[in-house]
């Protein structure tokens, strides 16, 4: 009975997505593009505008739904507030090349990057994917969210509404 509880609670944890608010710098950071050209994370980010960033990885089946569903809303966003949104794939090398035929046939607008040594994990300190961020126009990290369930778009919004300050 203990180890059914038990499995019953870390599964419900596993599953379980929270954000927090933080402040802290965006450091430069080397990715590669998906024409492996190599870019650096912080010039990405344009001055005077909101960035949300979407960790994920092909195997990832709540990462793809979370690309999914922010992409619906993405347009929307973007006539409401000063946004964009760059995807950037954990896929370490072995797979990093399903990610480029994965955008393509999904016909994804935004920029996807790799970061196939995950050299970003130090700076978000995301335990695993999916997890995303929010740079503020100061390209600040001004929240984190870990994990992902449907519905959690709606309060990514919540947050991108808040930081844009409308």
């Amino acid at each position: 009975m203990k180890r059914i509880l038990f499995i019953t609670l870390l599964t419900g944890i596993m599953f379980t997505s929270f954000g927090q608010k933080i402040n802290k710098d965006l450091p430069s950071i080397k990715l590669k593009t998906l024409d492996n050209k190599t870019i650096d994370l912080k010039e990405m980010v344009k001055p005077e505008r909101t960035t949300v960033i979407i960790f994920w990885a092909t195997w990832c089946s709540p990462c793809k739904k979370e690309l999914e569903n922010v992409d619906e809303m993405l347009d929307d966003w973007k006539k409401k507030y000063p946004v964009d949104l760059i995807a950037i794939s954990i896929d370490d090398s072995r797979n990093s090349g399903k990610v480029k035929p994965y955008i393509d046939g999904k016909g994804y607008k935004f920029p996807v990057l790799l970061d196939i040594n995950q050299d970003t994990k130090p700076v978000f300190n995301y335990p695993t994917v999916p997890f995303s961020a929010i740079i503020d126009k100061n390209k600040k990290i001004v929240y984190i969210h870990n994990g992902y369930v449907e519905g959690d778009e709606y309060n990514l919004e919540k947050q991108i509404k808040e930081i844009c300050g409308k």
